[in-house]
């Protein structure tokens, strides 16, 4: 932590042009608060999320389930991502503990559909491809 704080206190002297301990003091306060606003729980919901997009299996039937605007029957998905049943079980399992696909039993069917949250995660890493 010393080695960081005398480099803010490096950064702010450029920056400033002087730098007094009060003003390195001040500027932990606002990083402080700042990393509050952040919210570690946050950031490990987040990470989870991002976790589960990070697989090629998973990342195939999110975007499935956003192409598709309703719900996909399991035998559907199977048909789509080439793992075995316990793979895409497992996959899926994945996708709904990060809050990106909600299942539904039907009978002996079960389907799943994405959420608000995959639908706007896909559609933003749609908009990044291509951009620099």
């Amino acid at each position: 932590m010393a080695q960081a704080t005398e480099r803010l206190h490096r950064y702010l002297e450029d920056e400033l042009g002087e730098c007094r301990d009060e003003d390195v003091d001040c500027r932990l306060e606002e990083l402080d608060a700042l990393e509050e606003t952040i919210g570690a729980e946050r950031v490990e919901t987040e990470l989870d999320v991002l976790s589960a997009l990070a697989n090629g299996t998973r990342y195939r039937i999110v975007r499935a389930l956003v192409a598709a605007e309703g719900e996909l029957c399991v035998c559907e998905l199977d048909a789509i991502v080439d793992v075995s049943e316990s793979g895409l079980s497992h996959a899926l399992s994945t996708l709904v503990d990060a809050g990106l696909a909600v299942d539904r039993k039907d009978g002996r069917w079960k389907t799943y559909r994405a959420t608000n949250r995959a639908t706007a995660l896909v559609t933003v890493l749609e908009g990044c491809v291509g951009d620099d």
